[in-house]
């Protein structure tokens, strides 16, 4: 499944620009008419970050595992009942009803971590926006710093950091994500997909969620 869809996100990036162009057409359908994150498009935009993410190489495959096992659960959970789940933040409210939102398998603590990983790739790419004269660890690094480091044990700090010796050079990553108006597009992309991502946090911090660590 994830091999089609990276050929057809890889395939839409050919034809429009850069590999943030299906992000951006994915956002505009993320709220319902009433302001409200729908489920199936959220994690339509997540999907279209991996992509994105291989151009990493190996370097972070950690982070793009958990992405997609994330949003593998949310979508199965969405799946059993599309109606019920239409809107992501459903799935938090039946699980606090419930007093299942803080298992390890529930869909809050993926609605959290699928979050801050997509936190940690705006961060990203603010910063390649941002300060040009960046090096790409610096780049992750400083991302790394502002979004996951706080929630994360020695572990997982420890694996960020050897992911970190294998990123590529700034100039290879860029010309592999795209051509076309890249620098309006990176802004776009962060600009919208801030907005939603703080949504759920706003919404994760009411039931007492948004601080919790590995």
């Amino acid at each position: 499944m994830y091999q089609k869809l990276r050929y057809l996100i890889l395939k839409h990036a050919n034809r429009y620009g850069s590999l943030l162009s299906p992000a951006l057409e994915a956002l505009e359908h993320v709220r319902s008419e009433d302001g409200k994150i729908l489920t199936k498009p959220f994690l339509d935009v997540c999907k279209t970050v991996l992509p994105i993410l291989d151009k990493f190489g190996g370097a972070f495959s950690f982070v793009k595992s958990d992405i997609g096992g994330n949003i593998e659960r949310l979508e199965t959970q969405y799946d059993s009942d599309s109606l019920k789940y239409k809107f992501l933040h459903i799935m938090i409210q039946r699980e606090v009803e419930t007093k299942t939102e803080r298992i390890q398998s529930s869909c809050t603590n993926s609605i959290l971590w699928l979050s801050r990983s997509m936190d940690y790739t705006v961060q990203l790419f603010k910063n390649l926006q941002e300060h040009e004269d960046w090096s790409m660890k610096h780049v992750c690094r400083d991302s790394y710093d502002k979004t996951f480091k706080k929630w994360h044990n020695w572990l997982a700090s420890s694996t960020f950091n050897v992911g970190l010796k294998l990123v590529p050079d700034r100039k290879s990553f860029m010309e592999a994500i795209g051509t076309g108006d890249l620098s309006s597009d990176i802004e776009k992309f962060c600009d919208s997909f801030s907005l939603v991502l703080a949504e759920n946090h706003k919404v994760l911090a009411s039931v007492n969620m948004d601080n919790r660590k590995i």
